[in-house]
């Protein structure tokens, strides 16, 4: 999160854009602050950076247009600790892919979640971008929800174009 806002920052986006971080243990006030940002209508656009799985990622509703979209950078894979090494052994044990139950879908659990505050209703439209190679491999896509069936794989040259195609249909 922190790397992403930094480079967000080197290259001029706050010309642009609010930008807002999501700082460590931030008061229930400063939660309030911040989500209250996301309701101001004004001419710049809202860039906000959040910690993947942290206390935005879910329980929050931000309807209609003031969450339209959400990029995802990295699958949120968690650290490697013993708790984690025991569940995948576990999991081995009993014939299953021990790395999937000990690693792959807590940290699929957590991208969902992020996704999942951008379409909240059947009137919601927004644009989700998951920024990791690992995506594209059938482990991970697997577990996608039905709904990502159709996406586009965009690189840093194609998504400008991407975006305002899909804006510009009206989804």
């Amino acid at each position: 999160r922190k790397e992403v806002y930094e480079i967000a920052m080197e290259r001029g986006l706050f010309y642009k854009a609010r930008i807002l971080l999501q700082e460590a243990d931030m008061t229930e006030e400063e939660k309030e602050l911040f989500l209250e940002e996301f309701t101001k209508k004004e001419k710049k656009s809202l860039l906000a950076f959040c910690v993947l799985g942290g206390v935005f990622s879910e329980g929050i509703d931000l309807v209609g247009e003031q969450l339209i979209g959400a990029v995802i950078v990295g699958t949120g894979i968690p650290k490697v600790c013993q708790e984690r090494e025991l569940l995948k052994k576990h999991y081995e044990e009993k014939g299953y892919d021990g790395f999937d139950y000990a690693y792959r879908y807590p940290a699929m659990n957590k991208v969902l979640q992020s996704a999942g505050r951008v379409i909240r209703t059947a009137e919601d439209k927004g644009v989700i971008l998951l920024l990791d190679d690992r995506f594209l491999q059938m482990k991970y896509q697997s577990l996608f929800p039905r709904e990502w069936d159709t996406f586009d794989k965009v690189t840093v040259n194609t998504t400008k174009a991407c975006f305002e195609r899909f804006w510009e249909n009206g989804k």
